[in-house]
């Protein structure tokens, strides 16, 4: 029928239908936690703010880029430990290009050894299509005039986006449960409406101490669903003397990650990931790369508190 740059990405965008569009996956989800759980504001105790970018299936026309930008702080007001933040993320596949800004609210309780976190966001979500069409010659083609349920051309909608989560972190180990898009936004366009589905989250990880001290083994999972497929990471990295981190996270039938990261002696962390694709993508990409710097501080210090333990280094 229509071909678009990528016939992959035109199963995106049949308005009218609800359908699930994957929120984007990032490999370094270790410190980008408050992205998708309002929970995390506030637990880590210091203002941490997170930059990433990822450009994923690199040659491959149309490919995901994504750029995300949060910062959360604790607060106490009216005497009620609490913590507040701020989510931006830019996504951009093929010609459907979406903006997603949150503000974000999360009580925090003692419990146990640890932190609880119960967190809400609430914002705004900008869907953009923006299609760039390429019609066969030929009788037997359609123009985009001809299809009541794709777009001809450039349309831009804003609808209510909100999610909830929860948080749970000690010296050792952490667990969140969250849910974005909880009220399944409706985008209204102008030859149909669309909508986006909940998506679901699952974290956990865990600080283990190797019989060298400077060495620690820093395993964790990641869950995520729309209730129709499941992407899941598992990640092992060794960190040596709190400074320095690298391993492998794997992804099952989507891609082999390896991450690589350390603290500058400023207090600011960058890291890299590369995915290699073992699905039959691979022949069409040379792999994915995301970049992230990362920095926490306390306001009482002014600097990043060498002491601070964390398995999401934050």
């Amino acid at each position: 029928m229509k071909k678009i740059y990528t016939a992959y990405f035109f199963m995106l965008l049949s308005v009218n239908f609800c359908f699930s569009q994957q929120d984007p996956i990032t490999s370094n989800y270790m410190f980008n936690t408050l992205t998708f759980n309002p929970g995390y504001a506030g637990t880590s105790g210091m203002i941490c703010a997170t930059a990433l970018n990822r450009q994923q299936w690199v040659g491959f026309k149309g490919s995901p880029s994504t750029t995300i930008f949060n910062i959360s702080a604790p607060v106490t007001p009216f005497k009620i430990n609490s913590g507040v933040g701020l989510m931006v993320a830019n996504d951009n596949v093929g010609f459907d290009k979406d903006i997603n800004l949150n503000l974000i609210y999360s009580f925090i309780a003692d419990l146990g050894q640890g932190k609880l976190g119960i967190g809400v966001s609430a914002g705004m979500y900008n869907m953009t299509l923006d299609p760039e069409w390429v019609i066969p010659n030929g009788d037997i083609f359609t123009p985009p005039s001809g299809d009541p349920l794709i777009p001809e051309s450039k349309e831009s909608a804003v609808t209510f986006d909100a999610g909830f989560g929860l948080y749970y972190t000690t010296d050792k180990y952490y667990a969140g449960l969250s849910v974005t898009h909880i009220n399944q936004p409706k985008i209204k366009f102008t030859k149909g409406v669309t909508y986006l589905s909940r998506h679901y989250y699952i974290t956990a990880g865990y600080i283990l101490q190797l019989p060298n001290p400077s060495l620690e083994l820093l395993p964790s999972l990641y869950a995520l669903s729309d209730g129709k497929a499941i992407q899941f990471s598992a990640t092992s990295l060794l960190r040596y003397n709190k400074k320095a981190w690298g391993g492998v996270s794997y992804r099952p039938g989507d891609a082999l990650v390896g991450i690589v990261g350390i603290e500058l002696f400023n207090g600011i962390r960058v890291g890299y990931a590369y995915d290699f694709p073992i699905s039959d993508i691979r022949k069409s990409t040379s792999g994915s790369h995301e970049f992230m710097v990362n920095y926490c501080f306390s306001l009482s210090m002014g600097k990043s508190p060498m002491r601070y333990k964390s398995i999401r280094f934050l």
